[in-house]
Parts: C-alpha cells; sequence; structure tokens
C-alpha cells in the first residue's frame, strides 16, 4: 500500500492531501476523546444510580446529552473527510494508470505480453476503487486502535486495582491488564491462522468475476457477429464456464469465512463477559464501586478490540491486499515493458520522427511477440506526394501497418516517419465511438473542430450525405451502420482533417471495385498532395497507385530471439 499511497503523499496537490490527512488524524482523536470521556461518563452514572441519586443520574443525562451532540458533528466531519480522501485517491490513481495505459499503445502492447495483467479494464475500475477505500478505512481503524490502546490500557490498569494470587502470596497490580493481552494474543493468533486462507481465496475469487464480467463485455461489444453466426449456444456455454470458475472461488472464500466467522462469534460472545467475571470478585469484597466495575468492563472490552484489529480487519485486508496486488502488476508489467524495450541489445524496432518529408525504411525486420520472424532486411524509401500499394502475405502487411502506427515494436532496424505534416491512420473497421454522429466524424478531435458545412461537405464526397440529418443524433454507430458506410465515414474523416500522409490498411474491402476506384480518385482529387500507403489485396488497385511493394513472408523459420522449441511439429 505504500507503493500506491506514497506517490500520491507526494503529488502536485499534496497540500490538500496532507491537509485533509492531518484534519482526518485530528478527528480520529476526536473520536478517542470522545470514547474516553464516554468510558468516564459510564463510571459516573453507574456510581450515581448505585447511590440512587436523583440529582446525579439527571446531570448525567444532561452530560450525556453532549457528549452525543459532540459525536454527532466529530461523526459527520470525519465521514465527509474520509470520503474526500477516498475518492480524491482514486481519482489520482486512476488519472496516472489510464494515463499509463493510454500511453505508447501499452493498452495496444499489452495484449502480446506475458505477465499478471489480465482485464486491465477491471484493474482500473474496480481493483483502485477497492484499494483505496480499503487503505484509508483500514488506516483509520489502525490509528483509532493505537490511541485506544495508548489510553485504555492506563485506565484499566488503575480501575482495575491489584489482586493476590491465591497460594502464591503475589500481589498482581492491574491485573486486568495482562489478561487483556492475552486474551487479545492468544485469539489474534489463532484467528490470523484460521484467515490466512481468505487472502488466497479472495484474490483468485476477484479474478474470475473480472473474468465473469470481461466475457459479458466481450458479447455485448461481437453481439451482431453472435447473433448472426447463431453463435449464442456457444457463448451461453463460454458464460456457464466462466461463472462455475467465479462459484468455485466463491465456495472456498466462503470455507475460508466459515472457519474465522466460527472463531469469531466464539471470540466476541467471550468479550463482554469476561471481564465482568474477572473484576467480580473485587466488586463483591468492596473494593471497588459498581461505578468503577462496569468502567473497568468497558475499559476491558476497548483495549480488547483494540489489540485485536489485525483478527477484526483480515476479511478487509485480505480483500485490500489483492487489489493493490492487481493494479501494482498492470503498473509493474508495463514498467518492465518499456523496461525491454529500452535495454541494451534487446530486439526492438527503433521508430522515431526526423525533419525530413520521406518514410525511410532501414533494414526493418519483423517478427512476432513470440519471435519468429516475419520479414526481414526490408528497405524503402516513400516520398512525399506518392502513392504506394502494399501487398503480399497479409500477416506481413498487417505488422508493417502497426510498425508504422508505432503499436508493433517486435523486430529490429530503423523506421524513420516524416516530420513534416501529420499523419493518418485508417484499418479496416474505424473505431466509431458513440456519440453523435458529428462527434463520431469528428474523432478524435472535438465537435466542434469542424463546422457543419465542412462536415457535410466531407459525407456528400464520400456518398454519405443521406446522413447529414442524423448529424447531432445519438447511436451505437458500429451496430447502426453496415461496415461500408463504416468505411465511407473513416474516409470523411481523411477529408476533414486532412492529414499529409494517409496510411490504409484495407480501409476499402467493403467496396465493390467501382466504389473502390471512385473513392481512391476522390482521394486523390481532395487530396493532390497526400502521400497514400494503401494496403490491399485487391489486384485491380496497381493503376491508381504509382508503385507497388510486395511483401511476403519468410519461407524459413527464423528466431529472432529465444531458444528454438519443437514439439508436436511447432515451432516457437
Amino acid at each position: 500500500m505504500l507503493r500506491l499511497a506514497g506517490p500520491y503523499w507526494h503529488c502536485e496537490r499534496r497540500a490538500k492531501v496532507r491537509g485533509a490527512t492531518l484534519l482526518l488524524l485530528l478527528l480520529t482523536m476526536a473520536q478517542v476523546g470522545l470514547a474516553v470521556v464516554g468510558n468516564y461518563w459510564n463510571r459516573a452514572l453507574y456510581d450515581a444510580l448505585e447511590q440512587r441519586s436523583v440529582r446525579g443520574v439527571v446531570i448525567q443525562i444532561t452530560i450525556f446529552a453532549g457528549i452525543i451532540a459532540c459525536s454527532l458533528v466529530v461523526t459527520a466531519s470525519h465521514l465527509m473527510v474520509k470520503r474526500w480522501l477516498q475518492i480524491d485517491w482514486r481519482a489520482w490513481l486512476t488519472d496516472q494508470l489510464v494515463g499509463r495505459w493510454m500511453e505508447d499503445a501499452h493498452h495496444y502492447r499489452l495484449l502480446f505480453t506475458p505477465g499478471e495483467h489480465d482485464n486491465p479494464d477491471q484493474r482500473i475500475a474496480e481493483d483502485i476503487r477497492i484499494a483505496t477505500e480499503s487503505a484509508i478505512g483500514l488506516a483509520h481503524s489502525l490509528t483509532f486502535s493505537v490511541l485506544i490502546f495508548s489510553l485504555f490500557v492506563n485506565i484499566l490498569w488503575t480501575v482495575s486495582g491489584s489482586v493476590n494470587v491465591p497460594g502464591f502470596n503475589v500481589n498482581v497490580p492491574g491485573y486486568m491488564v495482562p489478561v487483556a493481552f492475552l486474551y487479545a494474543g492468544l485469539g489474534s493468533a489463532f484467528g490470523w491462522v484460521v484467515g490466512r486462507p481468505l487472502v488466497r481465496t479472495t484474490n483468485a475469487l476477484q479474478t474470475a468475476e473480472a473474468t465473469f464480467r470481461f466475457g459479458l463485455s466481450r458479447v455485448r461489444e461481437h453481439s451482431e457477429s453472435i447473433a448472426l453466426m447463431r453463435g449464442e449456444p456457444r457463448e451461453r456455454e463460454g458464460s456457464s464456464v466462466r461463472f462455475s470458475q467465479v462459484m468455485r472461488d466463491w465456495q472456498k472464500q466462503s470455507f475460508a469465512y466459515l472457519g474465522l466467522v466460527s472463531f469469531g462469534t466464539v471470540y466476541g460472545s467471550l468479550l463482554p463477559v469476561l471481564p465482568i467475571l474477572l473484576a467480580a470478585p473485587q466488586y463483591i469484597y468492596g473494593a471497588m464501586t459498581l461505578g468503577a466495575l462496569m468502567q473497568s468492563a468497558q475499559a476491558f472490552q476497548q483495549l480488547t478490540s483494540s489489540l485485536s484489529w489485525p483478527v477484526d480487519s483480515i476479511g478487509e485486508i485480505a480483500r485490500c491486499r489483492a487489489s493493490a496486488e492487481r493494479v501494482l502488476s498492470l503498473y509493474e508489467d508495463m514498467e518492465q515493458m518499456d523496461a525491454r524495450a529500452k535495454t541494451a541489445g534487446c530486439s526492438s524496432i527503433v521508430l522515431e520522427r526526423t525533419s525530413g518529408d520521406r518514410l525511410v525504411i532501414e533494414d526493418l525486420c519483423i517478427a512476432e511477440p513470440s519471435g519468429r520472424v516475419l520479414i526481414e532486411k526490408f528497405s524503402v524509401d516513400i516520398y512525399s506526394g506518392e502513392r504506394v500499394l502494399i501487398t503480399g502475405d497479409p500477416a506481413v502487411t498487417g505488422s508493417l501497418f502497426k510498425v508504422l502506427g508505432g503499436l508493433w515494436p517486435w523486430g529490429g532496424g530503423r523506421v524513420s516517419l516524416p516530420g513534416a505534416g501529420d499523419m493518418l491512420f485508417l484499418a479496416q473497421r474505424p473505431l466509431l465511438p458513440e456519440g453523435s454522429l458529428r462527434e463520431t466524424i469528428s474523432y478524435p478531435r472535438p465537435a466542434a473542430a469542424f463546422s457543419s458545412a465542412e462536415i457535410t461537405s466531407a459525407l456528400e464526397r464520400v456518398g454519405l450525405l443521406r446522413l447529414v440529418p442524423r448529424l447531432d443524433e445519438r447511436d451505437n454507430w458500429e451496430q447502426a451502420l453496415p461496415q461500408r458506410a463504416q468505411q465511407q465515414l473513416g474516409f470523411a474523416r481523411v477529408l476533414l482533417q486532412r492529414p499529409a500522409w494517409v496510411f490504409l490498411e484495407e480501409a476499402t474491402d467493403a467496396f465493390d471495385p467501382e466504389g473502390e476506384r471512385q473513392i481512391l480518385e476522390m482521394l486523390g482529387r481532395e487530396l493532390p498532395e497526400a502521400t497514400l500507403l494503401n494496403i490491399s489485396f485487391h489486384p485491380g488497385l496497381k493503376r491508381l497507385h504509382n508503385r507497388t511493394l510486395v511483401l511476403n513472408r519468410l519461407s524459413e523459420t527464423k528466431l529472432l530471439f529465444g531458444e528454438r522449441r519443437r514439439g508436436n511439429g511447432n515451432d516457437r
């Protein structure tokens, strides 16, 4: 938890964070002070009852009203400060982790990187929430327990008096204090042993829950394909398998809770009775008033409860630790991924922006994440204004598209991107985020970046004039529009953003040959000075380009790194 809390404590808004933390500490001390005042009030009330003093009881009722009023103010203030800290820490940590996740295409590269970073969206949305809320709650309860211990150990020592041990003629002062330590120590040790499996089972359950949620979200994202292929039985089976794992881990956690709850029931049932039985002889022999008896019993409970903090909090500790580990593992895997890319001698593609106006690829080697080489010793210069068709093996051309987009580090060589002019990458299925059609067309720029006239003109040129009345309509456009219309929207973005370099990856495969010819000729008319790199496998497109690059997969099996392993006819 210190690894999550340390950066937040020293962040740019540390003055507010430290001020709120100090205020939370002061309010916690006020809560402890009210507990001490309540303990002495409890003694005074029972002494007044023992003396049958009406005036004394009335006075204690008045004092109690003041204690209640103060408790209300302190508790309400404490709640608001604590919740502000929890949401502020969560907001800061979420911003940091999302920023790291979105940086340098980490969200994409993690898909091909080994490590404990499954379901990153769940780790960011759910585990950060659990870790921050639980950590602050546990920190408060621990601080409260330490302060309670430091004050009530003295109260119990003073109030309980001394006792002679029968048969040994030994006088033990403050005898209820060592008994409280012994009771809490045995309870904590036994409870910790009983509760240890809870840490492991809680971590496993949270992982299973995240996997189950991810499966459901995947069905929602691909609902059209699943419906067309009648894949509902298969998806239902997969969902059942994932939920079965949730149920198994739930049962394991239930058994872990069973031992802890059973022990806690016995331990908690004895706690109110034991101190009264211990102090009863003192009261019977007249060495202690009824008020002192009740005060010592309450002090014993407070002291024992503070010493039992580890046992009482083991469930929340397990939950907090599991979530903190899931958050840290995601961050650490991204750090290790960057460290491997920067390690001297590590095989990776160097991608850089230069001041020139051409794209230079020098001795490029592209490999799979496993290290198997797809293509090597590929060099080419592409000058500004060229129209280049790239065809060949889809695995190689698709990887090249990702290399140029900065998504694919596996391989070697150098790629020098032109520094002059913007670049735009248009994939086979352009991203259509949910929102208004105006926002979708303008993506990734804000909707206000382009006027209605500009958007209308772009839609007209790509053949989507019929969508103009729907510009401010909100919908799930990936499902509302056919694939050809989606690809037409992608070209509308190109016309709006007018980049100097356009990279296409099968961005016209939903068009018929005539429509494909028309859209590419239109692009040439509207952006005559733009450079076009078009990955396509349609043979009729060669005449629309200046030259053609044919990229084929390496015929022999060759590894860039690691050891070659043979088994079942497969090479790694």
